[in-house]
């Protein structure tokens, strides 16, 4: 099933993009953070209401979501002039030294991932943050490619959580799980009645 919302947002929240009933904008925490995160998101990702990026910028403030790819829109890599910037990406080379002053999170599908990482070569200069794989019976809205694929949210948590303590990462992994109940609630795979 796509996930992509109507221009319009007709019936949809304007920040959460889900359903007005299943808002989940008042339960989003403020989470601040030493870390200045930047996320490139695939234009493609825009509009779609499993977008975790957009729900990760609501509960961040630190955080700054930037567009690749949309039609007529170079992207500006001045961006990653910044220094102490590390990219959390599976294939970048591993940093070593203090932690960062930014983070770098690319936001799409696995494929455009690796293509955004591989057009822009300002990304592949940049040192790197890997994560382990999640748990084989972690709960998805969308089937990763493989076992190392995970939610922009769910990374950028595991980030956090290496980078500034488990405690910082814990109410951004809640707000995944309570983001999925609202999604597959949304679909009809959970009854709307326990929202309303």
């Amino acid at each position: 099933m796509r996930s992509s919302t109507p221009e319009d947002l007709s019936g949809r929240c304007e920040r959460c993009y889900l359903p007005t009933a299943l808002c989940l904008c008042a339960d989003v925490p403020v989470i601040p953070t030493r870390t200045e995160l930047l996320i490139i998101r695939h234009n493609k990702e825009s509009q779609k209401s499993t977008n975790t990026a957009r729900i990760a910028a609501l509960a961040l403030p630190r955080c700054h979501i930037v567009s690749y790819g949309a039609p007529g829109a170079p992207f500006d890599a001045s961006v990653l002039d910044t220094p102490d910037t590390w990219l959390l990406f599976p294939d970048a080379p591993e940093a070593e030294g203090p932690p960062p002053k930014r983070l770098v999170i690319i936001d799409g599908s696995w494929a455009q991932a690796r293509r955004m990482v591989q057009r822009v070569p300002a990304l592949r200069r940049l040192p790197g943050l890997r994560l382990p794989p999640p748990a084989p019976d972690t709960r998805r809205l969308r089937k990763p490619p493989h076992p190392d694929g995970m939610s922009t949210l769910e990374a950028m948590a595991g980030a956090l959580a290496r980078l500034e303590g488990e405690e910082l990462a814990k109410p951004l992994l809640t707000l995944h799980e309570l983001m999925i109940e609202r999604v597959l609630a949304s679909r009809g795979r959970l009854g709307w009645e326990n929202y309303l």
